[in-house]
């Protein structure tokens, strides 16, 4: 039995053009609830009294936040004062709008790249601010932390029934497939396609291949999303991951495989590892009953098919 409903109910998805608001999106049209979505032209969300007049018209009873400022590496050394404001700017205006009029419940949605730098591995909610963060990522790290905080500032200050949830790195339909900003499962994934298009002999990956990642399907995450809005709420954030890891070795094999490409792989040990080990302690929301259903096999041919109907 869950402890919230979302039958009947008015739900925001801010942020539904991107990855996970498109699978939040796909699931909340299964069940019987109207969903209210804006795009960037009708509102910009940095704008306060913009966001406040767009809460108070279209009265939502549950607010999801999907909305934010992404990029990788490249961009966040690039613009860190973009992805420091706007992200800020997004989830407080969001925030204190679902606060203002009275919505019933709200999501935000966060990054693992919130965890310290060299936290211990899997990573526990715990492990916020307990060190120093990644460089690469701060701006658009701080800013997350800031959403988390805002919520339990909002809950414990107002009684506010806001919380969140913290993904790990993520796949599937919509993904960022560009080869200057996509994350490594994405960029892998085209390199092989087009190595395969191309007739090669092998294809080339940065690093050894044993640095370990998590990764889940966008479907499970948003699985993950609507099942803590259902049967969760309190002050702590929650890490939604499959708890599994796996070498980017492995990765590549898999992705191969997906694609129907025979060619080696060379990996190139001048070129960085990154961070050796990135998981996600994932009992809190095992605990509460749930569990990821979509394995890497089945997950990467169905993002593979997408790839291939969708992707110019």
């Amino acid at each position: 039995m869950s402890i919230f409903t979302l039958h009947g109910k008015k739900i925001w998805v801010a942020g539904h053009n991107g990855m996970v608001g498109k699978a939040v999106m796909r699931l909340l049209e299964k069940k019987n609830c109207e969903i209210l979505t804006s795009d960037r032209h009708s509102l910009d969300l940095t704008i306060q009294k913009d966001v406040n007049h767009w809460v108070a018209y279209n009265k939502p009873d549950v607010v999801i936040i999907c909305a934010a400022k992404v990029g990788g590496i490249l961009a966040n050394n690039s613009y860190p004062a973009e992805f420091l404001y706007q992200n800020l700017m997004i989830e407080a205006n969001i925030i204190h709008a679902a606060y203002e009029n009275g919505v019933d419940k709200l999501l935000f949605l966060g990054s693992s790249c919130i965890y310290p730098k060299h936290a211990e591995q899997p990573m526990k909610e715990t492990a916020l601010l307990s060190g120093p963060l990644e460089e690469t990522n701060e701006w658009y790290a701080l800013a997350k932390i800031a959403g988390i905080k805002l919520c339990q500032a909002y809950r414990t200050q107002y009684g506010a029934d806001f919380i969140s949830a913290m993904p790990t790195n993520l796949y599937g339909p919509h993904d960022n497939f560009d080869l200057q900003s996509s994350h490594v499962l994405p960029a892998l994934l085209r390199k092989t396609h087009e190595a395969k298009l191309n007739n090669q002999n092998e294809i080339k990956v940065w690093g050894t291949g044993e640095p370990l990642r998590e990764f889940m399907h966008v479907d499970d995450c948003a699985e993950g999303i609507v099942f803590l809005l259902e049967n969760y709420s309190d002050l702590s954030h929650v890490n939604i991951g499959t708890g599994e890891e796996i070498s980017i070795r492995e990765l590549t094999e898999i992705i191969k495989s997906a694609v129907g490409f025979n060619g080696s792989t060379e990996f190139d040990t001048s070129k960085p590892n990154g961070t050796p080990r990135k998981l996600l302690d994932t009992s809190k929301i095992n605990n509460l009953g749930w569990y990821p259903k979509i394995n890497m096999d089945s997950g990467l041919a169905d993002t593979y098919e997408w790839f291939l109907e969708n992707y110019q």
